[in-house]
């Protein structure tokens, strides 16, 4: 169900790609050093605006002490360039949904959660169920040549939380279920951008 949730959602936007004058396909190094795979397809819909779709999946599991770090994660954005597409600063608008069974982790406080504070919990407990918000964003893409760009991108934002809340342990028992908010850092991006022209 997952992939084909993936593939429809990078088929939606071919036709969007067949109007643009480029498509660039990334991934970002960031989320590789969390062990997560991920690829974006980003196409310029004019001179000033591009759309992004961004993927990732992760089915990290650490046996030994129950470590997980679980998701799966599609965030669409829209971007406003301040020159031109693909080139200088941008800022965006992006959406998100996800899935995560995350538990035994320690996070940095980057973020804060109200309402039943899942963070604050997740070195001892895990946590799993579904999320989905919105955020701002502001980047900067270096042209390296005619088919290579390097992205930088900071964004925060709101997303709401269902979940269901576990024992730490192994097949622990669970403790409760419920919803939380969450405002915090919602994307970071070091990515590399190969162009199709």
């Amino acid at each position: 169900m997952k992939k084909k949730l993936f593939v429809l959602l990078f088929a939606f936007l071919i036709p969007f790609a067949m109007m643009g004058q480029k498509v660039g396909v990334k991934t970002n190094l960031l989320h590789w050093a969390t062990v997560t795979p991920n690829l974006s397809l980003e196409v310029a819909l004019g001179k000033n605006v591009t759309m992004d779709l961004y993927g990732a999946y992760n089915n990290f599991q650490i046996m030994k002490d129950n470590v997980k770090w679980k998701h799966w994660l599609v965030q669409p954005e829209v971007r406003i360039w301040t020159c031109e597409s693909f080139n200088g600063f941008f800022f965006g608008i992006h959406g998100m949904t996800g899935q995560f069974n995350m538990g035994k982790l320690k996070l940095p406080p980057l973020a804060y959660t109200f309402q039943n504070n899942i963070l604050e919990n997740l070195p001892t407990r895990r946590y799993e169920g579904w999320y989905a918000g919105a955020g701002i964003s502001v980047g900067y893409q270096w042209v390296l040549g005619n088919h290579w760009n390097i992205e930088l991108s900071l964004g925060a934002g709101y997303n709401h939380i269902w979940y269901r809340e576990f024992e730490g342990q192994r097949c622990g028992p669970k403790l409760s279920e419920g919803e939380s908010n969450y405002i915090g850092p919602t994307k970071a991006t070091l990515s590399f951008v190969y162009f199709f022209k």
